[in-house]
């Protein structure tokens, strides 16, 4: 790349099946639609936005279980409306997928309570119906009430659960990768053989958490393995990405942390065998912007009127595995142990940049709009400036862009941003062609030889 052109900087949306997200109490404000989380046109009519806005996809979260860590039920959790009620994100990507050409679709799932062997089927299915165009969010938990509901006492311990996720992607790469070579399917009219059985091999696991014996239930897709996201920031998280990760999710409320934790990632990438720049790496913002500076700030001012502080608190006791509400606002986090999101609480351990402690006060604030992620405010020049010096000063590739409210967050962004970043040549004015995979490396549709799931593919699917 010549010296003085620009890095391209990406953006994903950032979602999820279910009213407000990450900013709790937005959902009363007169313009959000997140309330039509239930309706197919909501998400067709964001996907079409998002793909006239040229991001990269738009990534669903999901929670298997309630916040119930606040005050110890879920009675706040369902009065804020904190990600519950929230519905399955897997069903929405068809939709999605049959309005658009080009968007792609992380969606989130756990390791910890659907079977590998279903769930290949369901990462298949939908790499087929989107043309290549999905990806796969690997999360390994984090909500204690999933785990009761699933039957358990509680999760696995942090580091273990991981464990348990490098053997559920052990079965999936030789589910997705191994089982059948790429010209099993025949479709010979004249000896009326659809596929050739000699083309399709069992992959015979058995070890300490699975035991799958037989082939795969699906054909080949587009890609085979979904695009692999990953979205853990904790020392066990990083080892975790190293060998699997394609796109790597971080929340940093600070350009020193957020360089510090991009540099972490790609130096564990390479230690891996990989190019550390083999991952894309978004990191969590939320962007309010307007035509102008000062109608930029009003509307942000607007918004803050709406935050429910409550909410917040339910959000940040199930992200830290606290319990929020037995502290005074204005308490110091201290040194909390955490087997929820490690990274969140290592992030608030941490001191502001004048020296003084993060407080329950301030944590709640900062994540009544847009969850724990920073947040700028301005015109699209000056969001531009921002994003140009936060991607040439940590190494991050692009934005996880959370809402304030939805659609409007992602019109204003698509409309003052987009444009300003273009013009500078920092962002793409057109789609590559392909796979999400494809459009996001332009090698290929398939895992590259480096990536840890090629080791568990047949030599004839080789490519």
């Amino acid at each position: 790349m010549p010296e003085n052109t620009p890095r391209q900087i990406r953006f994903n949306a950032f979602d999820m099946n279910c009213v407000g997200h990450q900013s709790p109490g937005l959902w009363r404000h007169p313009e959000d639609q997140s309330h039509r989380y239930k309706d197919l046109r909501y998400w067709a009519e964001l996907a079409k936005t998002l793909e006239k806005g040229l991001f990269d996809g738009i990534f669903i979260a999901d929670v298997l279980g309630t916040y119930d860590v606040y005050g110890g039920s879920n009675e706040a959790t369902l009065r804020q409306g904190t990600q519950t009620p929230v519905n399955d994100p897997f069903l929405l990507v068809s939709a999605m997928a049959l309005v658009t050409e080009h968007l792609g679709f992380g969606v989130t799932a756990g390791t910890a309570y659907e079977h590998p062997y279903p769930f290949a089927r369901r990462l298949s299915t939908l790499d087929h119906l989107t043309n290549g165009r999905v990806g796969w969010n690997v999360v390994t938990g984090y909500l204690p009430s999933a785990a009761r509901n699933m039957g358990n006492e509680d999760q696995l311990e942090h580091d273990e659960r991981y464990n348990h996720a490098d053997e559920y992607l052990d079965v999936l790469y030789k589910l997705l990768e191994g089982s059948w070579e790429d010209d099993a399917v025949v479709r010979d009219v004249e000896t009326g053989i659809f596929t050739d059985p000699a083309k399709v091999h069992e992959i015979g696991h058995d070890s300490k958490y699975f035991t799958v014996p037989g082939i795969h239930l699906s054909e080949p897709s587009p890609q085979r393995t979904p695009v692999i996201y990953q979205a853990g920031a904790s020392s066990r998280g990083i080892g975790f990405a190293a060998g699997n990760a394609e796109a790597v999710f971080v929340a940093s409320p600070t350009k020193a942390m957020l360089k510090n934790t991009v540099r972490k990632i790609r130096d564990a990438v390479e230690a891996a065998g990989r190019d550390r720049y083999s991952v894309r790496i978004y990191t969590l913002l939320t962007i309010i912007t307007d035509e102008t500076e000062e109608k930029a700030h009003a509307k942000h001012e607007d918004y803050k009127k709406y935050v429910s502080y409550e909410g917040a608190l339910v959000l940040l006791s199930g992200w830290l595995g606290v319990d929020l509400s037995v502290y005074d606002p204005d308490e110091p986090l201290g040194n909390v142990e955490s087997n929820a999101i490690q990274s969140a609480v290592a992030n608030f351990q941490k001191l502001n940049d004048d020296g003084s402690p993060w407080t329950v006060r301030d944590i709640a604030e900062t994540a009544g709009i847009g969850g724990l992620g920073p947040r700028m405010v301005g015109s699209g020049a000056q969001i531009a400036d921002e994003l140009q010096s936060w991607v040439e000063e940590t190494d991050v590739d692009g934005f996880n862009l959370a809402y304030a409210i939805t659609p409007g967050t992602f019109e204003d962004v698509i409309k003052y941003v987009v444009p300003e970043l273009q013009e500078r040549g920092a962002y793409r004015t057109g789609y590559g062609e392909g796979t999400l995979r494809n459009k996001l490396f332009g090698k290929g549709d398939r895992l590259p030889d480096e990536h840890r799931g090629s080791s568990f593919r047949l030599q004839t699917a080789r490519r």
